[in-house]
């Protein structure tokens, strides 16, 4: 139904695992949408099943450590400054409580032990550290009910949004269906690329996209995976060169391996993948199950599996059998240890699970297989989730390699928006990729970077005083009216309550005008008069001035610009700095 490409056939993706007549809890539906056009996939949901048949969920933002100490000061009227250096004194990590921050910090101590006023404070704020302090909504979390949702729950509004009352755990409980539509940035970037990619190559089509192509792994192997989803950090890095992926059920293994408790694993594995004889099965029927991972069990699929093949459960019991592991419930455990290996009958002797033992699997290597399920089921990933997210890499991975400037430039533009020092990043690794970064102009630059034949273009939506509105309108009468011919042409078209003077002054800053023979210097000192020039007193623009004879409008005539050379080195630099953020002339 085009929810995903992805074969489970191919790739042994148990549907049970997600859901089963055995069954008791409703599955959790994970769904990841570009991140711009997640909102049109809550407003089809509204559409399709109604507006009082679907909620948004409630979450409760906490008091935090320093948020509870402040709260709490204000309320006793101690001094701010004195509030402030008290919470300052918190470490700024996650989930950091005040009795833990007393532990790190010698400083908070010795306030809190020499000054009663503090330690009042302190005591007061650790009593209602974690408590409920506004309600917010769940960032991701929509429920659909069969009838009107307030026949289940009351229900409030955040903003111009419905919500429930009760917190996501609550709706649970209650048997509700609660989906998550997650915005994942990545997939904006790959449908931003393929649109440039088709604006030169309308032939164009990324599911004609090879999966075993050999530059795409060689890459891979490189560790040249800045900017490709999952497989950026330095360490991923080094896991790739010492693995040398091959296939994408290669990177499904790194997906899932690359995180706490399973990542001890991860020399294994590569140990076994390059070496084969270092492969150990404890049982042959094992090797259909694990030959896909060189022998280790990595994924919760296997862990159900084994109990199929070996000790003949159904996937249903597997599954449940699988969780009651990786939440280590240790009664489950053991009593399904005795039926994992001796089987399970009913009070007539009909059998409802064969166990090891009767599928010719010797006791010794049962107790064996299900020790070492016990120790990794609690580790083992989702593979559809691995999967899903390894296909989505394989994909970026191909936009880089193979139209790197496209991918690259959708890469800057969402990145741009989120975080300046990753975009140093990128702008490194263009630089070391032989590819140039084209400077802010007027006339050639979009709102996000796009890739041009000489390199990849700045983008207008980096200058600061520049909003969506402006820039749209920029980019519109450029395509309607042609080229801009000069500040002063600018200045008419398009200056009005989104492009004043201001902004004009940070496009010079930038560089955005430096094509019209004129140096910032001189553009700037220039730009209020012709600001002037070109709007009434009420700052709306002069459509046109009556001409001599009377025969129509005419554009203002073009203002003379003094010539005065141009700022020094560091003073451009400032500037730029200024109006972006960032310096990109000298890096």
């Amino acid at each position: 139904i085009g929810i995903t490409a992805i074969d489970p056939i191919k790739y042994n993706l148990l549907f049970e695992r997600f859901l089963n007549p055995e069954r008791v809890s409703m599955p959790d539906f994970d769904v990841d949408f570009c991140k711009e056009r997640r909102g049109e996939v809550i407003d089809y949901v509204v559409r399709k099943y109604g507006e009082d048949h679907v909620a948004q969920i409630i979450s409760f933002g906490t008091m935090a450590a320093r948020g509870a100490i402040r709260d709490v000061g204000r309320v006793l009227e101690i001094p701010y400054a004195t509030v402030d250096s008290v919470a300052k004194l918190v470490p700024m990590e996650h989930d950091m409580t005040i009795g833990e921050a007393l532990k790190l910090s010698p400083d908070l101590r010795s306030r809190c032990n020499n000054d009663p006023q503090i330690k009042k404070l302190l005591d007061v704020a650790m009593s209602i550290e974690g408590m409920p302090r506004h309600a917010t909504m769940h960032a991701a979390g929509v429920v659909i009910t069969d009838k009107p949702v307030s026949d289940y729950v009351p229900l409030s509004k955040n903003d111009d949004n419905v919500v429930t009352q009760f917190t996501m755990t609550a709706l649970e409980e209650l048997g509700l269906l609660k989906m998550d539509f997650l915005g994942l940035r990545n997939l904006t970037v790959i449908n931003d690329a393929e649109k440039q990619i088709k604006h030169k190559n309308p032939d164009y089509n990324p599911d004609m996209v090879d999966e075993n192509d050999k530059k795409v792994f060689e890459m891979f192997s490189k560790g040249y995976t800045e900017g490709v989803f999952q497989f950026e950090s330095q360490g991923m890095k080094n896991v790739l060169t010492q693995l040398k992926p091959e296939r994408i059920e290669d990177l499904i293994a790194v997906t899932a391996l690359y995180r706490p408790g399973p990542m001890d694993s991860i020399p294994v594995y590569i140990d076994c993948r390059h070496n084969p004889s270092h492969i150990r099965y404890k049982h042959p029927l094992l090797k259909e199950i694990l030959g896909v991972t060189s022998g280790c069990i990595i994924y919760q699929e296997q862990v159900m599996q084994i109990f199929r093949t070996l000790a003949g459960y159904s996937l249903g019991r597997a599954d449940i059998v699988r969780r009651a592991m990786s939440k280590k419930k240790l009664a489950v455990m053991e009593s399904e240890r005795e039926i994992f290996i001796h089987g399970l009958t009913d009070n007539d002797g009909n059998i409802i699970v064969e166990g090891c033992i009767r599928r010719g699997v010797d006791e010794k290597t049962a107790i064996s297989v299900y020790d070492e399920m016990e120790s990794f089921a609690h580790y083992a990933f989702n593979k559809s989730h691995a999967a899903a997210y390894a296909t989505i890499a394989y994909q970026t991975a191909y936009l880089k390699c193979h139209f790197y400037k496209e991918y690259m430039a959708a890469l800057m533009t969402i990145t741009l928006l989120d975080s300046t020092d990753k975009l140093y990043g990128y702008i490194a690794d263009v630089g070391k990729s032989g590819v140039k970064i084209l400077p802010l102009d007027i006339n050639k630059s979009e709102s996000g970077f796009v890739a041009e034949p000489e390199g990849i273009r700045f983008a207008l939506l980096a200058v600061k005083s520049l909003g969506e509105g402006a820039i749209d309108r920029i980019v519109s009468e450029r395509k309607s009216g042609g080229a801009f011919r000069s500040l002063q042409d600018f200045c008419t078209r398009v200056s009005g309550r989104d492009i004043h003077l201001r902004t004009v002054e940070a496009l010079i800053k930038s560089g955005a005008f430096d094509g019209f023979g004129y140096t910032r210097r001189e553009h700037l000192n220039a730009c209020e008069d012709i600001m002037k020039s070109v709007t009434r007193s009420d700052g709306s623009v002069i459509e046109g001035q009556l001409d001599l004879f009377g025969m129509g409008a005419a554009l203002p005539m073009e203002k003379k610009i003094e010539r005065c050379g141009e700022f020094d080195e560091q003073q451009l630099l400032e500037f730029e700095h200024e109006a972006l953020g960032m310096y990109i002339s000298a890096h």
